[in-house]
């Protein structure tokens, strides 16, 4: 069996037919019915069951799927192993959003520095997101602020962070010496959406310390938050670094409360058998030169 009977067989089984693969991969249908037929011949069994016009993906096409996508992916881990060796390089980033939005750029510059001729594909999602993107080999490396739930990725913690709570410097809240629970009650809140690391966090630790809280936004975007906030619509709780322009200004003040504390850490994922290349230690090295905030 060759590489293109597995990459057409993926294909099959991502696009649900073999219409739509065909179409795909921009060869004829009979091609990829032929390397499907082929499959089936070697290995003696059945990958897809046929009821009607629609395929599905039998026990052993399930096994084959887990199989083919390592052995494609173990390819393609070949041809950046060599292909790191030229002068040039080619590494795709991802961060998720506190992170792309307060750090990812100053990373991108340490790393351009280092090597002005490499190509770096970076983008910004949430953490779920990211960790999805790492698993099918569409990221090499991630920065991301929740939680990695997969075993098959390894992770790093590269910073320290700390979520505060924040609210507009007219909120009642800013002219309270002690704030309570009850008074976060009486408050509006603006978070993140399902899927990010700090809403996670917010949860997990609101929930843990027993009290309640009513939100009405939630934003994929910290930028938002922070504009809704000092709008005086609502509070938040965000990464303290995302908010020390604002903080400096009187724009927000943050506050705290004596029994809850979110701390965490920022984490440099990739996926356990990723092979690590100059140019991906060199990031790796840059982001664990960022200073920390106290």
């Amino acid at each position: 069996m060759t590489l293109r009977h597995f990459s057409i067989f993926i294909c099959v089984c991502h696009e649900n037919g073999i219409t739509a693969a065909a179409r795909k991969l921009h060869i004829t249908q009979p091609s990829v019915s032929q390397a499907i037929r082929e499959l089936e011949e070697h290995y003696n069994i059945l990958l897809f069951e046929r009821l009607g016009r629609r395929l599905f993906l039998t026990a052993a096409g399930q096994r084959l799927l887990t199989y083919a996508q390592n052995i494609i992916h173990l390819n393609l881990q070949t041809e950046e192993a060599m292909h790191s060796f030229n002068a040039t390089g080619k590494i795709r980033v991802g961060a998720s959003i506190t992170i792309g939005e307060s750090l990812l750029i100053d990373v991108l510059k340490k790393v351009n520095t280092q090597y002005p001729q490499a190509e770096i594909l970076s983008q910004i999602h949430n953490s779920a997101v990211l960790e999805e993107m790492l698993l099918n080999n569409k990221l090499d490396l991630a920065l991301i602020e929740g939680s990695i739930h997969s075993d098959h990725l390894q992770q790093l913690s590269f910073l320290k962070d700390e979520l505060i709570f924040i609210a507009s410097c007219n909120n009642q809240l800013a002219i309270k010496n002690d704030i309570t629970p009850i008074d976060l009650q009486k408050q509006k809140f603006f978070v993140r959406e399902a899927g990010s690391g700090t809403r996670e966090l917010f949860e997990k630790n609101m929930q843990d310390a027993g009290i309640p809280y009513d939100i009405v936004g939630i934003y994929n975007s910290a930028e938002t938050i922070k504009k809704a906030v000092s709008a005086n619509l609502g509070i938040s709780v965000i990464s303290k670094r995302a908010v020390l322009t604002e903080l400096h200004s009187g724009e927000l003040i943050s506050f705290s409360l004596p029994n809850i504390k979110f701390s965490r850490c920022f984490w440099l994922a990739y996926h356990k058998d990723k092979f690590i290349t100059n140019l991906m230690q060199s990031f790796i090295d840059s982001c664990r030169q960022i200073p920390v905030i106290v």
